[in-house]
C-alpha cells in the first residue's frame, strides 16, 4: 500500500467485506446452529463480537494499517457514543430509585386495583404498557404484573393465551417508547439520534398500533362473558397487601415520574433530568419510606433488596421490587462497547456502507431503502437474538445511505425498532420469546397471534415507509457528526 494510514486506498470490496462475513458466520453458527440444531449452548454474544473485532484488527494490521490508526478509529466511535452510554448507565439506578422510593409499587398497586373482569384483556395490555413505560423493561413487566395478570385470568376463567398476548404486547409498548429502555437507548445511540427525538418518531407507528390493540382486546373482552370480580382473587389480594406492608404510599411518590415527564416535554438534556429524578426518589426513600441511607445507596448500585418485618413476601412482589442498580445494565453496556470495538475497526475499511451497497445496491429511492432497513432489522434480530446488536449493525449499515437520500436518521432509528424490537417476542427460538413463554406459562404458539401490538406494527411500519407519512422525506441534511466518505479518507 502506498499510504498505510489511508483507510480506503487499494482495498477492494472483498477484503472490506471479510469482517462482516466472519461476523455472520459466527452469529449463525454460535447463536442459531449450536442451540437450535446441535442442542448445545449458544456462544455468548460478547465473545462473538470480541472474536469478530479481533479478526478485523488482525486483518487491518496485515493490510498495513498502524495500530495507532486503528486505535484512533475505535476511540472516535466510542467518544461519539459516550453521552448515550452514560444515559444507559443511569437507567439502572433510576429503576432502583423508583422502586425503593415506592413510586413504581404504588403505580402498580393502583393499576391492579382498577381491573374489571369485563375488560381484563384490554386492562392487561394497558397495565403492562404503563409499567414497562415507567421501568423500561419488557421482561420485568412480564415477570411482575404479567405473572399477576395471568394469575387473575386463571382465577376468573379467562383465556390465558389472550392475556399473555396482551401482556407481552403491553410490555413491548413501553420497551419501545420508554426513555429508560435499553433497546430504545441503543437504537438512538446506534443511529446518532437524540433519545427523545427517536421516541417522538416512534409515536407515528406505535400509537396507531396500540390503538388497534386496545380496540381489539376491548372487543374480545366484551364479546365473551367473564366471571365475577377479579379484584377478590387471592393472588391479587396477597400481592396488594404485601405491597402495602413494604411501602408507604403517598401522592408525593409521583414526583420522580413528573420530573421525567416535565423534562421530556420541555426537551431538557436527558442526563440532568434522570439525575434529578434519581435524587428526588432517593429523598423519598429515605424520608418517606424510612429506609437507611446505606440501604438506599446500595440499591442504586446493586439493585433493591426487600427488608421487611419478617412476614412472607409473595414471589410476584419480590420479582417486581428486587431489580435495578448500576450493575443491572452491565450486559447491555458491555455488548455496546464490544460492538463499538468491532465497528470502530471496520470503519477504516468502510465495511458497512459497502455491505449495504452489495446487498441492497439494487434498491433505489427513499421508500425502498426504508423498507430494506425494516427487513434487515427483523432478519438480524431473528438471527442474533439481541436487539442491541441489531441496532448497531443495521444502524451503522444504513446510516450513510439514509443521509445520502436525505431521509432523517430518526426514521432509521424507528425502523430498527419497528421490526427489530417488535418481532422478537413472536420468533419461537428468540431468547425473548422463550423467556415470555417460561415466565407466563403460555407457549409462543398459543399467544403469538394474540400479540396484536406487534402484528399491527409490522403492518403499519411499511405502510408509513411507502406512503411517507411521518417520514419527512427530503427534509433532512446529513448530520455534521456523521463521517462522510471524504472525511474517512
Amino acid at each position: 500500500m502506498d499510504n498505510p494510514d489511508d483507510p480506503l486506498s487499494d482495498i477492494g470490496d472483498r477484503p472490506a467485506l471479510l469482517p462482516a462475513v466472519v461476523l455472520a458466520i459466527l452469529v449463525v453458527w454460535g447463536l442459531v446452529v449450536r442451540p437450535l440444531v446441535l442442542d448445545r449452548p449458544a456462544i455468548p454474544l460478547e465473545i462473538v463480537f470480541l472474536a469478530s473485532a479481533g479478526f478485523a484488527i488482525a486483518q487491518l494490521l496485515w493490510l498495513g494499517f498502524s495500530w495507532l490508526t486503528i486505535q484512533q478509529s475505535i476511540v472516535q466511535r466510542l467518544a461519539k457514543a459516550l453521552p448515550a452510554i452514560l444515559i444507559l448507565l443511569l437507567i439502572g439506578p433510576l429503576v432502583a430509585a423508583w422502586m425503593i422510593s415506592g413510586t413504581i409499587p404504588m403505580l402498580v398497586s393502583w393499576g391492579v386495583q382498577l381491573i374489571d373482569p369485563r375488560v381484563l384483556y384490554v386492562t392487561s395490555f394497558l397495565i403492562a404498557a404503563v409499567f414497562s413505560t415507567l421501568t423500561g423493561t419488557s421482561w420485568g413487566s412480564a415477570a411482575t404484573v404479567g405473572v399477576v395478570l395471568i394469575g387473575i385470568s386463571t382465577s376468573v376463567g379467562a383465556d390465558s393465551a389472550i392475556v399473555a398476548g396482551a401482556v407481552v404486547g403491553g410490555a413491548y409498548f413501553g420497551d419501545k417508547l420508554s426513555p429508560l429502555s435499553d433497546t430504545t437507548n441503543m437504537a438512538a445511540i446506534a443511529t446518532g439520534v437524540d433519545l427523545f427525538e427517536h421516541i417522538r418518531s416512534m409515536l407515528w407507528s406505535t400509537v396507531p398500533s396500540a390503538c388497534f390493540a386496545v380496540a381489539a382486546y376491548l372487543l374480545i373482552g366484551l364479546l365473551f362473558d367473564q366471571p365475577a370480580d377479579a379484584q377478590n382473587s387471592q393472588t391479587v389480594v396477597g400481592f396488594l397487601q404485601s405491597l402495602h406492608e413494604q411501602f408507604r404510599f403517598n401522592l408525593a411518590l409521583l414526583i420522580p415520574v413528573l420530573i421525567v415527564l416535565f423534562g421530556t416535554a420541555k426537551k431538557w438534556p436527558t442526563i440532568p433530568v434522570l439525575l434529578l429524578s434519581i435524587c428526588s426518589a432517593v429523598v423519598l426513600a429515605i424520608f418517606l419510606q424510612r429506609f437507611p441511607v446505606n440501604t438506599v445507596l446500595q440499591a442504586l448500585v446493586y439493585g433493591v433488596e426487600l427488608y421487611d418485618s419478617g412476614a412472607a413476601v409473595p414471589d410476584e412482589v419480590i420479582a417486581l421490587v428486587e431489580r435495578g442498580g448500576i450493575y443491572s445494565m452491565k450486559e447491555a453496556i458491555f455488548v455496546a462497547l464490544l460492538v463499538f470495538l468491532f465497528v470502530g475497526a471496520i470503519d477504516l475499511l468502510n465495511t458497512m456502507p459497502r455491505l449495504v451497497e452489495t446487498l441492497f445496491g439494487f434498491v433505489r429511492g427513499q421508500k425502498a431503502t426504508v423498507v430494506s432497513a425494516l427487513f434487515a432489522s427483523a432478519t438480524t434480530n431473528a438471527l442474533t437474538s439481541n436487539q442491541s446488536a441489531t441496532a448497531f449493525i443495521v444502524g451503522d449499515a444504513f446510516a450513510q445511505r439514509f443521509d445520502n437520500l436525505r431521509v432523517p436518521r430518526r426514521v432509521l432509528s424507528r425502523s430498527i425498532e419497528d421490526t427489530g424490537t417488535m418481532i422478537e417476542s413472536i420468533i419461537p427460538w428468540h431468547a425473548t420469546a422463550l423467556f415470555m413463554s417460561a415466565t407466563l406459562g403460555v407457549s409462543v404458539a398459543e399467544y403469538w397471534y394474540w400479540q396484536v401490538l406487534t402484528l399491527a406494527n409490522l403492518l403499519v411500519a411499511p405502510v408509513l415507509a411507502l406512503t411517507g407519512i411521518g417520514c419527512n422525506y427530503g427534509a433532512a441534511a446529513p448530520p455534521q457528526s456523521v463521517q462522510t466518505p471524504e472525511q474517512g479518507k
